[in-house]
């Protein structure tokens, strides 16, 4: 008995030492994508800025700003940020606070993607955000 309860033991251990390394797996994939996402946002990144967008994310920014995505990112008035200061995952949501802005994403199966930018929070309100999805 006293064998099996220690290679159950062992097998917790070696579980929890695993999921840290994944939540911080997620963490850094989830900052790489927030700092490209951000470093993407002049006219000429437009393209790899909207492929970081979540789907529904982008629909709702051609559709509010009445032009296909590439165009309308870049109007969007996203504020361009040169790192990111803290990453915090909850599952497959994250939240990316850079030196100019707030970003959420959540996970796809193809990766991380941003469902709401230009994020500023707001007293004991949820954070207001440029774009989000619909």
């Amino acid at each position: 008995m006293r064998g099996r309860n220690a290679g159950l033991l062992a097998a917790v251990l070696l579980g929890a030492l695993t999921a840290c390394g994944g939540v911080q797996e997620r963490e850094r994939a989830a900052a790489t994508v927030a700092a490209r996402f951000q470093e993407s946002l002049g006219t000429e990144g437009a393209a790899r800025g909207c492929a970081a967008l979540a789907p529904g994310t982008r629909d709702e920014l051609e559709r509010s700003a009445e032009l296909p995505c590439v165009r309308a990112l870049p109007d969007a008035g996203l504020p361009a940020g040169s790192g990111v200061r803290s990453v915090d995952v909850y599952g497959l949501r994250a939240r990316v606070v850079t030196d100019r802005d707030t970003l959420f994403l959540s996970s796809f199966p193809d990766g991380w993607k941003v469902t709401a930018a230009g994020c500023t929070p707001r007293a004991e309100k949820p954070y207001q955000c440029l774009i989000k999805g619909g």
